[in-house]
């Protein structure tokens, strides 16, 4: 199970398009394991799994200014106009049936979760007391280590208590073994 992706390999593909962060065909075919073809084929196969919000083909403009931003010759080459998969699109590919298509669809669910747990964690430190905060910059300091340190095991942690001219900050260390 050493091929199963993570937080750093889906961000190093995901696209602003229309105003959402999406993964184009051709990637998510890529960290699936497959090829563009079997994912476009599972997608035409199971069209009531990709309802509207879940996919969009992209038009010929917006084909032209990913070639331009992003360096992506196989896509230049094409002449089919590529799809792209927003968040809730990436989870339906688990109706491929290979051992690495579900594996990487739990990671990718397991990081959206990290991700939105995260936000949660992030959004009730305001509305939290002094040691109720404490323990939320932790938590969230632990979550965003998981994300961007997945391979790496937790050592210790610390926090610290800063007093800044009656202004509270926390600061949050999470130390991983090397």
């Amino acid at each position: 199970m050493e091929n199963i992706v993570n937080f750093k390999d889906v961000e190093k593909v995901l696209l602003e398009l229309r105003g959402q962060r999406v993964i184009l065909d051709s990637d998510v075919a890529r960290l699936y394991g497959v090829n563009t073809m079997h994912i476009n084929e599972a997608v035409r196969n199971n069209p009531d799994k990709f309802p509207t919000g879940y996919i969009m083909e992209l038009t010929k403009d917006e084909k032209n200014e990913v070639i331009e931003n992003f360096d992506n010759p196989k896509l230049k080459f094409s002449p089919v106009l590529p799809k792209a998969f927003t968040e809730k699109g990436l989870y339906m590919p688990t109706i491929l049936k290979s051992p690495m298509a579900t594996q990487t669809t739990i990671a990718i669910v397991e990081t959206f979760a990290k991700i939105k747990e995260l936000s949660r964690t992030v959004s009730r430190i305001s509305e939290s007391d002094e040691q109720e905060q404490k323990g939320l910059i932790r938590h969230g300091g632990e979550i965003l280590s998981d994300l961007l340190h997945q391979e790496v095991p937790v050592s210790d942690t610390e926090t610290s208590i800063e007093l800044n001219f009656a202004v509270l900050k926390l600061k949050h260390t999470v130390k991983r073994k090397k």
